[in-house]
């Protein structure tokens, strides 16, 4: 079953760039050859744990039995009572429950202000903790609470991920846009951008699958297996193109590097969690030859790649 451990962490989208790497699918023509790769730059603060969350069945159904608060965070709690309980003390509460618990999460939030975004209240998430057993997973879960959480802490640059975020919104359109719905000929009665029918007369109603104008984006998506390609720092490896990401900026200390596109606008906040659909493949640091926008690895463009 593994060590215990937390099964996601909190990054903001910046933007997208591109990076060389060598190709290290070893069952196609390509393999040990340069690849463009489309990637997309998540900056990555330090998630803090101020609580734990219990756990069980009741009547069939999955339901909290037991929480776990600390306090003292003034961020999170900032009128906290007057002699709050101590975390020591709701755990040992806590611990007659764990014969009936199934499931531990940790609560965690996100400062904003970390990445250099302006807003002030946190992002708050409740991310789960795997691997053990429940007691170990519950002993693991309450020796972070009061600390922080770094991204490297939690994944490493080769491992698949689950992303997990709001898409844009593009707010009320019509089935044209938001369906693929053919226009009509110019000659039609009453619109062109439109549905042909609504439904036969009979039975008497509108069924939920004819394309209807309604809200389009701002929804809740998530993407599969997503590699992770690096885990630097902007000191160390800059990220950031000439002039800062359009609409988000200079990316501060840590990011990571995700395969592909990630759903939602710049500074948004995305989950990165582990994945559902695990891949059955060697999963081992890229190679990464040369990433743009940093000068100190261009003259690697061709170095090496043979």
């Amino acid at each position: 079953m593994g060590k215990p451990a937390l099964l996601g962490t909190i990054t903001y989208k910046a933007g997208m760039t591109h990076a060389i790497m060598v190709d290290d699918r070893e069952n196609i023509p390509n393999y040990g050859k340069p690849l463009l790769q489309p990637a997309t730059v998540l900056s990555s603060p330090p998630s803090y744990v101020f609580g734990v969350r219990v756990y069980g069945w009741r009547d069939g159904y999955r339901v909290v039995i037991g929480d776990l608060y600390n306090y003292s965070d003034e961020r999170i709690f900032g009128r906290r009572p007057r002699s709050p309980p101590g975390v020591e003390d709701q755990a040992r509460d806590i611990e007659s429950l764990l014969d009936d618990a199934v499931g531990i999460s940790s609560l965690v939030y996100s400062i904003p202000k970390d990445v250099g975004l302006p807003q002030k209240r946190p992002f708050i998430m409740e991310v789960g903790v795997g691997g053990a057993d429940v007691r170990a997973r519950f002993e693991y879960a309450v020796g972070l609470v009061g600390g922080s959480v770094g991204v490297e802490d939690v994944f490493k640059p080769g491992m698949f991920v689950d992303v997990a975020a709001i898409t844009k919104g593009k707010g009320i359109q019509g089935p044209v846009k938001r369906f693929g719905v053919k226009r009509k000929q110019h000659k039609s009665r009453k619109t062109v951008r439109a549905v042909g029918t609504l439904g036969p007369w009979h039975p008497a109603n509108v069924m939920y699958t004819v394309p209807m104008a309604g809200q389009m984006g701002f929804h809740q998506r998530v993407e599969y297996n997503k590699r992770i390609l690096l885990m630097a720092r902007e000191d160390e490896r800059p990220v950031t193109p000439k002039g800062g990401f359009p609409h988000f900026g200079v990316v501060r200390g840590q990011y990571v590097l995700v395969s592909g596109s990630v759903p939602g606008p710049a500074k948004r906040p995305v989950l990165l969690r582990y994945p559902a659909r695990r891949k059955m493949v060697p999963q081992k640091e890229p190679r990464i030859s040369y990433l743009d926008s940093s000068p100190a690895d261009t003259s690697k463009l061709t170095a090496g790649m043979y």
